[in-house]
């Protein structure tokens, strides 16, 4: 995954990632290597991560104290800080924006059981104490229907769903 916030995304400063795959053989690999892209990498699936190095940018030190104080009260007013979430849920599609597309179709505060849209942030999905995973994929598929019949627009996972997600897709076609 090539996370990223505020203009920057991992691919931009990492020096070196390393991984582990199922036959516990070690790989060393730099942004290159992982082909990585706008929140996506090609990795292989079996491959965990423990560690990576990154690039360090000097600066004074006072300028970086108040981009990093601004970049987190951005966060603290725009998104849904102290709850549960799995973060951003939907990547952008090209030339939008999630949550503004997610707000668009009326998605904003619904709920499926204990799984809710942010209020404040529409592409974060947020356990309000005790939803499943069925919940919580139910609201995400419900929200990708409603943006496609709102606007003709796919949105893709940006959260790494793991699990019986097909399971739980056909149970919902049911």
């Amino acid at each position: 995954m090539n996370a990223g916030a505020s203009g920057s995304e991992f691919k931009d400063i990492l020096k070196y990632a390393f991984a582990i795959d199922r036959d516990g053989i070690q790989h060393v690999v730099n942004a290159d290597d992982l082909k990585m892209a706008y929140r996506h990498t090609q990795t292989p699936k079996d491959w965990i991560f423990t560690h990576a190095e990154f690039f360090g940018y000097e600066g004074n030190t006072e300028t970086i104290r108040k981009i990093l104080k601004n970049n987190l009260a951005h966060r603290a007013d725009a998104q849904p800080l102290g709850k549960r979430t799995g973060g951003s849920t939907f990547a952008n599609p090209i030339g939008h924006k999630a949550w503004k597309l997610i707000d668009q179709a009326g998605c904003r505060g619904l709920t499926v059981g204990k799984a809710q849209v942010s209020e404040k942030h529409c592409n974060f999905l947020i356990n309000n104490g005790g939803a499943t995973a069925f919940e919580i994929e139910e609201l995400g598929l419900e929200i990708c229907q409603r943006v496609k019949r709102n606007c003709g627009i796919d949105l893709r996972w940006e959260i790494k769903r793991i699990g019986q997600i097909k399971k739980i897709n056909e149970e919902l076609a049911k």
